[in-house]
């Protein structure tokens, strides 16, 4: 692969991504049972490797092994592992979602490992009443597509940790969100919002301070094509009239606020894509942060460093 962002129309693996979301929420509430609750949903989303994704070391506190689950798209397997070296896996291609649920499930009990999903249905999906273990017509699996998918992943990954490095204040991790299926970084400024008491407790917990989040997701029915985006919470007045790089990029409405978004396709077609990307989050960035009254200058990280000799 000889180009950094590959094209990805949705269309093209739309039912290998829908059939591969509903996998990677069942592993995913296995980490959310499985993991120490951590600010934000932190401990939640999965982490880029070498091969693939993966949830990162795991246990509970009764007596489970510490274990892994990754996702292996080279070779196409779902791997659990345990650190005592103790492994089980099974293919990828050929499942439904409910016999992913069920082998998944089966190899967890054949390593020694007891946990329980507390609510075995897909998380804010179409199909949301319907069990895991019971879905059947999601069983599409393109090897092809879903190395690709593990491939951009990779590349955006590597964008959004550049981009972090130029902020000094409390961030996010790079991570892959399963629940909305996008890769994140999020930058806070500390200040507490107080939110309704009626707001879910989801939404609470993820904008409990005010943030300034990047990502890219790779479409859905309310915006069917990959993109980049950025979006301030709660959005200071007059955001979506702020400026934003490159001239392709612009502001979405998304019911009372806006996301800043750069199109997949315009950005793939840059001269220097990568330049475009992060032109793309630090013009969003400024427009978040100066309108919601950040010290830009201070939180400021220039190269990763904070030490101002600039010393090895």
């Amino acid at each position: 692969m000889t180009e950094i962002f590959p094209p990805m129309p949705l269309m093209e693996w739309r039912d290998t991504k829908e059939t591969l979301h509903r996998f990677a929420q069942i592993v995913g509430k296995i980490r959310l049972a499985a993991s120490a609750r951590c600010n934000h949903w932190w401990n939640v989303p999965f982490h880029v490797t070498g091969r693939g994704i993966t949830t990162r070391p795991m246990a509970q506190a009764d007596g489970n092994p510490i274990f892994t689950i990754d996702f292996d798209f080279v070779d196409h397997r779902l791997v659990v592992a345990t650190l005592d070296g103790e492994e089980r896996s099974f293919p990828l291609p050929g499942q439904s979602v409910a016999s992913f649920h069920d082998a998944t499930l089966a190899a967890l009990t054949a390593l020694g490992i007891r946990v329980d999903i507390a609510v075995p249905r897909p998380f804010d999906l179409p199909d949301a009443g319907r069990p895991f273990a019971e879905d059947t017509e999601h069983a599409s699996y393109d090897p092809v597509a879903a190395n690709r998918y593990w491939r951009i992943l990779s590349q955006v990954a590597c964008v959004l940790e550049e981009f972090a490095a130029g902020y000094s204040g409390k961030q996010s991790p790079v991570h892959h969100f399963w629940h909305t299926f996008d890769i994140a970084h999020s930058r806070f400024s500390g200040r507490r919002i107080d939110q309704s008491r009626q707001t879910d407790p989801v939404t609470r917990e993820a904008y409990s301070r005010e943030v300034i989040s990047f990502g890219f997701w790779f479409g859905d029915d309310a915006f069917p094509e990959p993109a980049f985006y950025s979006y301030t919470a709660p959005e200071p007045a007059g955001l979506a009239g702020e400026a934003l790089s490159p001239a392709s990029a612009r502001w979405v409405a998304r019911g009372d606020s806006h996301l800043a978004v750069l199109r997949y396709d315009a950005a793939r077609v840059a001269t220097d894509p990568r330049a475009a990307v992060l032109a793309f989050y630090e013009s969003a960035y400024r427009a978040g942060a100066g309108g919601a009254g950040w010290d830009i200058a201070e939180l400021a990280c220039p190269g990763g460093i904070t030490d101002p000799l600039r010393q090895i």
